[in-house]
């Protein structure tokens, strides 16, 4: 079979435009979870990411429910565009280029008001969308340029390009963008330390964090290069290492990744995890599986607790704390929400404005967990 022989020859482009004219026309009609649009409280999260699903997999004979949603997404639900940041007088949002020897990545910067009054170095944050979004679509959804007017850091928003895959995903499935050189990673650290060279950064305030393949790719992040990255934040992603390619990406996104898979350095990384646990396309247990690997060190319980945003979100959040009281792991899981930003707002892509509100805890949390070893 053509598709078969394209995938398993890396051609994922070619195979994925070879399914769309085999199907196109002759599948039913998507739910309406799958457009890029804000939640309410009628509708569900189900299906909004479109990772590995808007690529073809060599499993796809045993696979055919995922293979028409992963079909009918692509072809029918492209990228849609955000309106315009609104960015305050002062502030700045400004669009850079980095290369390397493993390619070029365009990203966002964004740089608050108060950043040139600062006399202090500032905290830094890195924001990977999720798949079909942009830079400006993931900042409007996550507000996170507002908390950076609030609490004065900068914000960069690397961006995926479709020549690396077709629907601007990550490739957190690919065994090869999982190490600390060659990759997709090295992009992502390049921009980082770019950034930490060129503008006041404190190196102990550097913090990852992203959304769906963006979660899933920030965790890698955490792992290969715990001297850059002081914390890592992760909403309805997967574990590094879930996956070494298509057809076990599949399996982790339904099943979760092999139990023990992915890796960490011996160096720790504080990490908070969001995830719903009425998510479809990224099952909870991956949530479960990003925490497990954070915590793996922990020798106490963790402290549990429940409660309900203003929205009407009940929610159950763990804390690991350390022998000094710091809280150095967080897992909140979102009781019957799906695939979507919590508490994210309604004017970007793959929101659920109900709350809680993952941006504000997220930052609270990097906050909290300044780099207690030597960074890069």
């Amino acid at each position: 079979m053509d598709i078969l022989r394209l995938t398993k020859t890396g051609n994922l482009i070619e195979a994925t435009a070879a399914i769309q004219r085999a199907l196109r026309g002759g599948l039913g009609q998507a739910d309406d979870a799958t457009h890029p649009v804000a939640l309410d409280a009628t509708q569900t999260s189900a299906g909004v990411w479109t990772t590995v699903q808007d690529q073809p997999s060599p499993s796809a004979p045993v696979l055919p429910v995922a293979f028409r949603g992963m079909v009918d997404r692509f072809s029918r639900h492209g990228h849609q565009p955000a309106a315009p940041v609104a960015i305050p007088d002062g502030a700045q949002f400004e669009q850079r280029l980095f290369q390397n020897a493993s390619g070029s990545r365009p990203y966002k910067l964004y740089i608050p008001t108060g950043y040139a009054a600062s006399t202090k170095d500032i905290p830094l944050i890195v924001m990977l969308h999720g798949c079909t979004q942009s830079a400006d679509d993931f900042a409007a959804g996550t507000r996170m340029n507002d908390l950076a007017e609030e609490e004065v850091f900068l914000v960069a928003y690397p961006e995926q390009i479709q020549s690396a895959n077709p629907s601007r995903c990550w490739n957190w499935f690919n065994a090869a963008e999982q190490q600390r050189s060659g990759s997709e990673a090295s992009l992502i650290a390049g921009i980082t330390r770019q950034i930490v060279a060129e503008f006041r950064v404190d190196p102990k305030r550097v913090f990852i964090a992203g959304l769906s393949a963006g979660g899933a790719a920030a965790t890698i992040m955490g792992a290969s290069y715990p001297d850059l990255y002081a914390a890592v934040g992760v909403h309805s992603g997967l574990a590094c290492g879930a996956a070494r390619d298509m057809p076990s990406a599949f399996v982790a996104m339904r099943k979760g990744g092999h139990r023990g898979s992915g890796k960490r350095e011996s160096t720790f990384v504080p990490t908070i995890v969001f995830h719903g646990d009425a998510d479809k396309t990224v099952h909870a247990i991956n949530g479960e599986q990003v925490i497990s690997q954070s915590i793996s060190h922990a020798t106490i319980a963790p402290t549990v607790e429940h409660g309900r945003s203003p929205g009407g979100v009940s929610y159950t959040r763990k804390i690991w704390r350390d022998a000094a009281a710091n809280t150095h792991s967080e897992q909140w899981l979102l009781h019957g929400t799906g695939h979507a930003w919590s508490g994210g707002s309604a004017s970007g892509s793959y929101t659920d404005p109900r709350g809680p509100d993952a941006s504000r805890e997220m930052i609270r949390f990097f906050l909290s967990n300044p780099m207690r070893r030597t960074p890069a």
